[in-house]
């Protein structure tokens, strides 16, 4: 006749039939934790992966701005040499330059009435967490 022995919990692993219940939870919390770690662990390096990939294409995002305004200063040189073949060259980059300066003014006012819209606070954020603190202090209303 075969013997039953006590077993300990392993990691993972199966539990003897003659556990007592907080071995059982030991053994639990254990394996939850060792899951949580690799969750983490996974979470850190698809963070890292979506960095590197989100940074090259912000460079990307860069060198087209940069070839943006190269093509924006060759245009307005061409602008300029167009119209200095029907009046004088410093004349046609005075009106090149005055057309700028209307499109930088625009834009200007533009981006400043968007910026009065602009809250600096997180307002639904801090609804939310204002609810929160209100059920954390009354939990049963």
């Amino acid at each position: 006749m075969s013997s039953v022995s006590p077993q300990s919990p392993q990691p993972g692993g199966n539990v003897g039939q003659d556990s007592s219940v907080g071995e059982l939870l030991s053994t639990v919390t254990s394996d939850v934790q060792h899951l949580f770690r690799q969750e983490v662990k996974l979470a850190k390096a698809e963070v890292q992966e979506e960095a590197t990939r989100a940074g090259k294409a912000a460079g990307m995002y860069g060198g087209a701005g940069f070839a943006g305004y190269m093509v924006a200063v060759f245009l307005t040189l061409a602008a300029m040499f167009a119209l200095a073949n029907v009046m004088d060259l410093g004349w046609a980059a005075l009106i090149v330059t005055a057309v700028w300066a209307v499109i930088g003014a625009v834009l200007y006012r533009r981006g400043r009435e968007r910026m009065r819209t602009v809250s600096a606070k997180p307002e639904q954020t801090m609804e939310t967490l204002k609810e929160d603190a209100q059920w954390a202090r009354h939990p049963t209303r």
